[in-house]
């Protein structure tokens, strides 16, 4: 398999992905500004630094850079023209569209049935402080895009929830607050690989913020069916197939979706659960090529079984 990766050239997550293809997997690392595409008498091809990514297997999405808008729908233009040539792009573009805009991942978990903090999403200082009365005056207020809890502060001060919606209009940013949940220092990740999910619990005890990368501590959890099937319907509901499902368990024992990241590390979860995610990442996305570099090799599978 040739698996091309969009990802920094000193990524950990791009030389875990080479360390588990060994020899088995060509995968290789390209970065998202090097994108090129070329619409000609030959078709619609996309590349970068010289490599035809349509000659490739798949296409992995391992990191999400900031750029200016025509830059970001460029990028999910090309990866939109890739997966319709027949390249298998994870996560699809339209998910990863999705997952990155937290409002739209919001309702699109809404949609599905699923529990999720109270949301308000508006343009204006003065819509901004009538949602943080409306939702309690304890908010969270967080960047549209963004994540590894960057940019996310609690506002449960009115004075101060003046200063801080008043920049943010200032900036032009759309003020997306959520409800404060109230809960006992961790949450959950469950990563959703497929049909696989695995999952630990982030405790945090000196911060509200339980991500790893800001302090918290990684335990192994044994999830419940109730816990792996809220997972898999987030992570539909988004339309991804790899996703990192974090899920914030209240005071009262009822079970909130906070996000679907659309391109999920699994630095903290291989080491906390000993699990080599790498490999089964490979193994997955095999899984999903096999059919068409093969496409009679279901057939005759089952000539041979039947």
């Amino acid at each position: 398999m040739r698996l091309a990766v969009l990802a920094a050239s000193d990524s950990w997550y791009l030389n875990d992905l080479q360390r588990a293809a060994g020899s088995r997997h060509e995968v290789v690392g390209v970065a998202f500004d090097r994108l090129t595409s070329c619409l000609d008498s030959h078709g619609r091809r996309v590349a970068a630094d010289g490599l035809a990514l349509n000659e490739f297997d798949a296409v992995m999405v391992r990191t999400m850079p900031p750029g200016s808008l025509e830059q970001v729908v460029f990028r999910m233009d090309a990866l939109g023209t890739l997966a319709d040539a027949g390249v298998v792009v994870i996560n699809p573009p339209r998910a990863i569209e999705t997952a990155v805009d937290k409002y739209l991942a919001s309702a699109k978990l809404h949609a599905a049935g699923l529990l999720t903090p109270r949301t308000l999403a508006c343009q204006s200082l003065t819509d901004a402080l009538a949602g943080f009365h409306a939702l309690g005056g304890d908010v969270v207020v967080k960047p549209l895009f963004g994540g590894e809890g960057r940019g996310i502060v609690r506002v449960n001060d009115e004075s101060l929830a003046w200063r801080v919606f008043s920049t943010l209009a200032q900036l032009r940013c759309v003020l997306y607050l959520q409800e404060y949940i109230p809960h006992n220092g961790f949450d959950l990740r469950l990563l959703v690989l497929g049909e696989q999910v695995f999952a630990m619990r982030r405790v945090n005890p000196a911060d509200w913020r339980t991500n790893v990368s800001r302090g918290a501590r990684a335990e192994p959890l044994f999830p419940s069916w109730e816990l792996i099937e809220t997972a898999r319907r987030a992570a539909a509901a988004i339309g991804a197939p790899f996703a990192g499902v974090d899920i914030l368990p209240d005071k009262n024992g009822r079970d909130f979706v906070l996000e679907v990241n659309g391109v999920p590390g699994w630095k903290a979860l291989s080491a906390t659960l000993q699990v080599d995610i790498a490999a089964l990442l490979l193994d997955y996305v095999e899984g999903l090529i096999r059919p068409r570099i093969d496409p009679l090799a279901k057939l005759d599978k089952g000539v041979r079984t039947g």
